[in-house]
């Protein structure tokens, strides 16, 4: 078996998501489609992570595994030979031969999510579908505010209040390492590192932080919201649009 690590890169726009769906136009179909023409033979791919639909990726690893009888280009040319396969919104960034204990998912350190949200009184479509636009005025020290109440959550928390509904894991226990938030050109950017994320918790810690800037919630509510480890005391939930994973560490 041939076993072949991918870091890829993807607008999240017209995919439904990374993992494939029925009927749907996801990342993972699209790479077992594109690498399935390719090599003449049945690709199997599995990714580091499960991005929604809309949500973003510049640095995405996969695991592409095939019969070693299939081409035998160098592992370090896919990108190359495979760029004629791909559509305009996905790329293969670099190919690279993988020990057989290798683990896409499982040997991840950690992940850096970065979200963006652009504040003006009126939508600039050059941002379209790559930020949360918000036209709401912050309240005073909202930088300030938002920043003590990041820092509530920075380190090892059950992050249940965090976590959408539909997700079924065995512990709600994550680490976050950092949390970082600056603001330049009217472009607010979060970003988010840990060693793992519950279903939707970075949009839900960035629509959390949002309702603390608006005058909502205070980093008090945050922290009571956290503590309690029920849905319902957090804050909204981010659009999608905004959301790209950023990095990914081995």
């Amino acid at each position: 078996m041939r076993r072949i690590g991918l870091r890829i890169a993807y607008l999240g726009t017209h995919f439904s998501g990374f993992q494939v769906q029925p009927d749907r136009r996801t990342v993972q179909g699209e790479l077992c489609r594109c690498l399935s023409e390719y090599f003449g033979t049945v690709v199997r791919v599995t990714g580091c992570s499960r991005t929604d639909r809309g949500v973003h990726a510049r640095d995405f690893h996969a695991l592409a595994e095939l019969e070693e009888t299939a081409s035998s280009v160098p592992t370090e040319r896919l990108p190359l030979a495979l760029r004629p396969y791909l559509p305009s919104d996905l790329s293969v960034l670099s190919a690279f031969d993988v020990t057989p204990d290798f683990h896409v998912r499982h040997d991840v350190i950690s992940k850096e999510y970065r979200y963006s949200v652009y504040r003006a009184p009126s939508p600039d479509p050059f941002l379209a579908d790559r930020t949360w636009h918000l036209s709401h005025r912050f309240e005073n020290g909202y930088l300030e505010a938002m920043r003590q109440s990041a820092a509530h959550l920075v380190g090892r928390h059950d992050f249940a209040a965090f976590m959408a509904e539909g997700s079924e894991v065995q512990s709600t226990v994550r680490t976050i390492f950092r949390i970082e938030i600056e603001e330049q050109g009217g472009i607010l950017t979060f970003s988010v590192v840990g060693d793992g994320f519950l279903y939707n918790m970075v949009r839900i810690i960035v629509g959390t932080l949002i309702d603390v800037a608006k005058g909502k919630m205070t980093p008090r509510d945050v922290l009571f919201a956290l503590e309690s480890r029920e849905r319902k005391n957090a804050g909204q939930t981010a659009p999608p649009e905004g959301l790209c994973l950023w990095k990914v560490l081995y």
